[in-house]
């Protein structure tokens, strides 16, 4: 089993690296657009099931 420590720290390292390839790739709006509703769509529904 992946400790938690680590397993927070490879994701927060590929979010990063997938930011950093988003920038190269000139897709950085769809990146953050996406980043956006997603914490908008899973703050909804922690609220709803609550």
């Amino acid at each position: 089993m992946i400790n938690m420590g680590l397993k927070s720290k490879l994701s927060k390292i590929l979010r990063i690296w997938n930011d950093v390839d988003a920038v190269r790739n000139n897709r950085i709006g769809q990146r953050v657009g996406r980043r956006a509703a997603g914490k908008v769509s899973g703050k909804l529904i922690s609220k709803i099931f609550k």
